[in-house]
């Protein structure tokens, strides 16, 4: 997620794309108050804070007039102009249609209401991790993703763009053309565990968790709630869709917020537990390109780190070998060939490992992809490491 007040400035848009509509209900969803103006022709909108403050706009109600297209320019010269955040905010959502996630945490202010540089800095590490298990959730239910389908995730959040918020809060806008099906699983998932902790404060069951995964809950999605909620008097997380995409379908117009508090947090945490105790481990057949080798003596069994190729949606996985089949992994990495190894991919520790190893052969391919594979080979010489009593790597876990 990049900061809004990262991104480079630019002239405002034309206003030929511009719908006067989702206009207006932009400046609406952003504070901007209408005050009159010529009925069925245009409104007055004027900016939030005092009455008066700031430069008013004239927004055409449609184009049905000659002069609509000469109101909107003058409304998206004054808006670029504007001093007013929510200025940026709106023009930013007009350039590229955005669905919106806000987040509030209940803190003691620093002086004259300010939020410590630390606050925001947790806030914004627990959206981003929010919006990151609603984007897994995406690839399918699970109540642990761990490594898996991550990438994939990160990248489709890519054009994420986050604005603080007065009151220490933070705005996320994600693009609905790559980031609406995240948006969509987080507003699932987030009424679900609401749902879900109240029924387990109620009852003390926790039953509701189990259901809950089919809607995008994980514990990914706990642990950020838990991020959110701690060190806070409450949270509360709201969402609105881009006004010229409308809701999606099965999903609520104007989403009601969704409220935590620190009495959540002991169902959160046993639902987290549970998520990461449950979740089986996956039997896979994987293909990777051996990167690293490691043995505490010059015979017997060993253990190498893969960086998958295919077969399983992680970057790499750690394997246990025997002798013989670290012997093939080794004269395999040598020639720059990957292998094909049969296992179950282990949830604890993330997906990152590989148990129960067998049936390691080389694959053979191309020679583009072996020169490749090669040049990797010569270029991370220092990652091969057979060597008597090395050290372990805090990367294998």
């Amino acid at each position: 997620m990049r900061r809004l007040d990262d991104e480079p400035g630019g002239n405002p848009p034309l206003p030929g794309p511009v719908d006067p509509a989702v206009l207006g209900a932009l400046l609406h969803r952003h504070g901007w108050r209408r005050r009159g103006g010529a009925a069925g022709r245009y409104a007055r909108w004027t900016p939030p804070g005092p009455a008066g403050s700031g430069t008013s706009l004239l927004v055409p109600e449609s184009r049905a007039y000659p002069d609509s297209d000469d109101l909107l320019g003058e409304a998206l010269t004054a808006l670029a102009r504007s001093a007013a955040p929510s200025a940026r905010e709106v023009l930013v959502s007009l350039a590229v249609p955005s669905d919106e996630v806000r987040w509030w945490r209940e803190v003691p202010e620093g002086p004259a209401g300010t939020a410590s540089w630390s606050e925001q800095e947790r806030l914004r590490g627990a959206a981003h991790r929010m919006l990151l298990a609603g984007a897994l959730a995406v690839r399918g239910p699970a109540g642990y993703h761990g490594a898996r389908h991550r990438g994939q995730a990160l990248a489709s959040l890519e054009g994420v763009l986050v604005e603080p918020g007065s009151g220490g809060g933070l705005t996320a806008f994600v693009p609905t053309a790559t980031g609406r099906p995240a948006v969509v699983r987080l507003y699932a998932g987030l009424n679900a565990v609401r749902d879900a902790v109240d029924y387990q404060r109620t009852t003390g069951g926790m039953e509701a968790f189990d259901a809950a995964v089919r809607a995008g809950v994980s514990r990914e999605l706990t642990e950020a709630v838990v991020a959110l909620v701690h060190g806070t008097e409450g949270v509360r997380i709201a969402l609105a869709w881009a006004p010229a995409a409308g809701a999606p379908p099965g999903c609520a117009a104007r989403p009601e917020p969704v409220d935590f508090s620190p009495g959540d947090l002991p169902a959160l945490r046993a639902a987290g537990a549970r998520y990461l105790g449950d979740e089986p481990s996956l039997p896979v057949r994987i293909t990777g390109a051996v990167v690293r080798l490691r043995r505490s003596a010059p015979r017997g069994p060993g253990v190498v780190r893969l960086r998958v190729l295919a077969g399983a949606e992680v970057p790499y996985v750690r394997v246990e070998l025997d002798e013989e089949a670290y012997r093939i992994a080794g004269h395999a990495h040598l020639v720059g060939l990957p292998v094909r190894v049969v296992g179950r991919l282990e949830s604890r520790g993330g997906f990152r490992r590989l148990s129960g190893a067998g049936e390691v052969t080389p694959v053979q391919v191309d020679d583009a992809e072996r020169d490749r594979l090669m040049k990797s080979l010569q270029e991370n010489l220092d990652f091969f490491e057979e060597a008597c009593g090395a050290e372990p790597d805090p990367a294998d876990g």
